[in-house]
């Protein structure tokens, strides 16, 4: 039986949806993606992988694909092009994340959004060695400020919100981000959803044609503590 044909086990996400503007669409999906689901054009991509590597990647594409299914486009394989990012139709951008437990894929038509970014990341698995890795000063300080069984929350969510940054600006512009290229502020932490703030620390290019895209910094995203998870969005728009 071709990979298209069989049913496909992940579902829409209204949690992950919320991270983003009216007309996204998220899916997910909380077991490992079989590779016999894959489609030939994307099972090549993975051909001489681990096998956890493949579960995970297999696992993003059946979000991706249903979620794509949302807005009529089906048995469209999610190739992975040379820099890894994923493949969309010409008139879609989207995002794709996994981590133990949970992959996840977000989509929405170009006309509506420019660009989107998704991340999500177990609660707990940014130990506190990568900090300085990954944080500026200003967000280690905030992190060792908290009651200290917050902060493996915290922490997860510094390292989604930048990786979401990081996969809605690349798309635009292909240029890559260190870390501390910017600087990452929770607004009113401490419920189970909210914004935070992404301010660059050295001039970034947000638009290298100079479209009508508008993204003065800083720019806002959204995150959200569910179950062990911390995810995070980040999307532009034309508005």
């Amino acid at each position: 039986m071709h990979a298209s044909t069989r049913v496909n086990p992940a579902a829409l996400s209204p949690t992950l949806q919320s991270l983003f503007p009216k007309g996204a669409v998220a899916a997910e999906l909380r077991a490992p993606g079989a590779a016999a689901l894959l489609m030939p054009e994307e099972a090549v991509s993975v051909a001489n992988a681990v096998p956890k590597r493949v579960q995970e990647f297999a696992g993003g594409r059946l979000c991706a694909r249903r979620a794509l299914a949302e807005v009529g486009i089906t048995d469209f394989p999610v190739r992975m092009a040379t820099d890894r990012r994923p493949v969309w139709p010409e008139s879609i951008v989207g995002s794709i994340t996994h981590t133990q437990g949970l992959c996840a894929a977000v989509i929405a038509e170009r006309a509506r959004i420019i660009a989107l970014g998704l991340d999500t990341e177990a609660v707990g698995a940014v130990k506190e060695h990568l900090w300085p890795s990954i944080c500026g000063a200003a967000e280690r300080s905030w992190i060792e400020s908290l009651p200290a069984d917050t902060r493996g929350a915290a922490a997860a969510f510094i390292f989604c919100a930048k990786e979401a940054f990081y996969k809605c600006q690349y798309p635009l512009v292909a240029e890559p981000l260190g870390f501390h290229d910017v600087c990452v502020t929770a607004v009113g932490w401490g419920a189970s959803a909210g914004v935070f703030e992404v301010l660059p620390t050295r001039p970034l290019v947000f638009d290298r044609a100079r479209s009508p895209l508008r993204a003065p910094p800083p720019l806002i995203g959204s995150y959200r503590l569910h179950e062990q998870f911390v995810s995070a969005g980040v999307s532009l728009s034309m508005d």
